[in-house]
């Protein structure tokens, strides 16, 4: 069955944006990268603001859809190995913490790197910052809701920088200077453990 052709367009410039970066971004390349007819995605998105947040807007929905953890369900055992049964709810968070971070290296690194290149292109366009920050809030939420089920004193700040080191784990290494190494899962799940072990453990 064919996507919808806002889904077709928004996966192509998601796909040309991590292949090219946003300057081989036009309305043109991603009718062609679609297969649609020459002004389809000008019929969509008419400006080049409109396609950055189609863009945006398509990854998140394709990041959260396969992880009900980032629609503020409980985490459960996602990931290669089931949990225990009796596993606590910051080792169900560590796993699908790991999960997600492995799945943005490997089979979501088209999305992630896409996302990066956004986060940027962010910092010169007020328009698209306020819609990278308004789903990132969306995220920010969830991780102080988990936090707090997990017994941080200040689910707020700990989601903060929980999300922090996610997003360094992400750039060190897409881009930074881990870019040859992709960490494996039970790589991501001790590194993941230890790092709530700092934020939950301190005094």
């Amino acid at each position: 069955m064919t996507p919808p052709r806002p889904t077709l367009i928004a996966d192509a410039a998601i796909a040309l944006i991590a292949e090219r970066g946003l300057r081989g971004l036009t309305h043109r390349a991603v009718d062609q990268e679609a297969g649609l007819p020459a002004g389809s995605t000008s019929n969509l998105a008419r400006t080049r603001a409109a396609l950055l947040d189609l863009a945006l807007t398509r990854i998140v929905e394709q990041e959260t859809r396969d992880h009900p953890v980032l629609t503020g369900e409980p985490p459960a055992g996602t990931g290669t190995a089931a949990p225990p049964a009796d596993a606590s709810p910051r080792d169900l968070l560590a796993r699908a913490g790991a999960a997600l971070l492995h799945q943005a290296l490997t089979t979501g690194r088209t999305l992630t790197l896409a996302r990066l290149e956004l986060a940027l292109e962010a910092t010169r366009r007020p328009e698209l910052r306020a819609g990278y920050d308004r789903l990132g809030a969306r995220f920010t939420a969830v991780a102080a809701t988990l936090l707090a089920q997990c017994g941080s004193t200040d689910p707020a700040a700990d989601a903060r920088r929980l999300i922090r080191w996610y997003d360094g784990v992400l750039f060190n290494s897409t881009a930074g200077s881990g870019h040859g190494h992709t960490p494996t899962p039970e790589e991501l799940h001790g590194e993941t453990t230890r790092y709530l072990a700092a934020l939950l453990d301190r005094d």
